[in-house]
């Protein structure tokens, strides 16, 4: 199976090169607003975003912001198939403007935004990331009323466009895509734990302080859950590419936009070891299945049609798990947009890989 894979830089507020109802699921992490980190990027496409900071209207800026994200969410809704899902990661943000502490409720904002351009939401998820920092309380320490929480969570909204997906009956690529029942139960939980990750550039002096950055393990989950074998997957803010690497390791096509050239070329050195990595990851998903089965005190009545182990259900009979086999970088640039295309080879695994 070959799975097709294309980074452009560029902006996603104008994905021209994509077709209308093109793309199964969308997995992203916009910048947020209302971060330090992201001012010079929203002041640079919008002056008034800096004005609006030097001059402590907290509350226009923070519109001014987000009405560039909704620009892109504009599109991601023209290009999203009917029952097509959209998964966000958005953080709230907190922050002294004007000598006044605030939160920033950025996934209230994007909720609303998405559901205003039709799109229904769905139960979402809780990202908690917790710390142990000694200096992680804020406000009046141990003094009442003026202490207040920390943030130690992130929000994962997921919305769906129009009514459930239709399929044939039977469909194969939906029954080879079916996980495993425990992963079921861990992952439709609407509590994740995962540890996030710093995103590292090309020097040390390139590196990018992100603690939002999400870790693989949380877009592989969501491609997982909610496509198939061969959909597409969108990320209009690629980054270094998480979202596009769990779409290869997971046999889904994927397009991802970033402005910065810099982080793009991040992407190369992560592909390096992809076929290595898929295969030690599927091999510890299988293994994990296998304990499971030892382990629980559920029945397994069924038996997987291409494995020697059993299954809980009778729709993880036909699942099928595959690996990268090789990556290959085609093509260079198309017209005024350099465009990074990738060709993965998948094969199917077997017990013996």
């Amino acid at each position: 199976m070959q799975t097709e894979h294309v980074h452009r830089l560029g902006d996603a507020a104008a994905m021209d090169d994509v077709e209308s109802e093109s793309v199964e699921l969308v997995v992203t992490s916009p910048p947020y607003p209302m971060i330090s980190l992201w001012d010079d990027l929203f002041s640079t496409r919008d002056p008034a975003v800096g004005e609006a900071l030097d001059e402590g209207d907290a509350d226009a800026a923070f519109e001014r912001m987000h009405a560039q994200l909704d620009a892109v969410w504009d599109e991601v809704v023209r290009v999203l198939a009917p029952g097509g899902v959209v998964c966000v990661n958005v953080g709230d943000a907190t922050r002294s403007i004007g000598g006044e502490f605030r939160q920033f409720p950025n996934h209230a904002r994007v909720l609303s935004a998405l559901r205003e351009r039709g799109l229904r939401p769905l139960p979402d998820i809780l990202w908690r990331k917790p710390t142990n920092r000694l200096t992680k309380f804020m406000g009046s320490g141990t003094l009442p009323p003026n202490a207040y929480v920390t943030l130690e969570h992130e929000y994962v909204l997921v919305f769906r466009k129009g009514g459930l997906r239709q399929f044939e009956a039977g469909d194969d690529r939906r029954y080879e895509s079916a996980f495993f029942w425990e992963e079921r139960n861990e992952w439709f939980s609407d509590l994740w734990t995962l540890t996030g990750t710093d995103q590292t550039l090309a020097a040390p002096s390139d590196r990018r302080e992100r603690s939002a950055a999400f870790p693989l393990e949380l877009p592989l989950r969501l491609v997982r859950m909610y496509s198939v074998y061969g959909d597409t997957v969108l990320d209009p803010f690629a980054g270094t590419g998480t979202t596009t690497v769990a779409a290869m390791l997971s046999v889904r096509n994927s397009v991802g936009y970033e402005l910065d050239a810099t982080v793009l070329d991040a992407f190369e050195r992560r592909i390096d070891e992809l076929p290595s990595e898929s295969r030690q990851r599927v091999r510890e998903r299988v293994t994990r299945h296998e304990s499971f089965v030892e382990e629980a005190e559920t029945e397994t009545a069924y038996s997987a049609a291409n494995y020697e182990f059993p299954v809980v259900t009778k729709q993880e009979r036909r699942l099928k798990l595959y690996v990268v086999d090789g990556v290959a970088r085609v093509g260079g640039c198309d017209g005024t947009k350099p465009n990074r295309r990738y060709v993965v080879e998948h094969r199917p695994f077997t017990d013996g890989n």
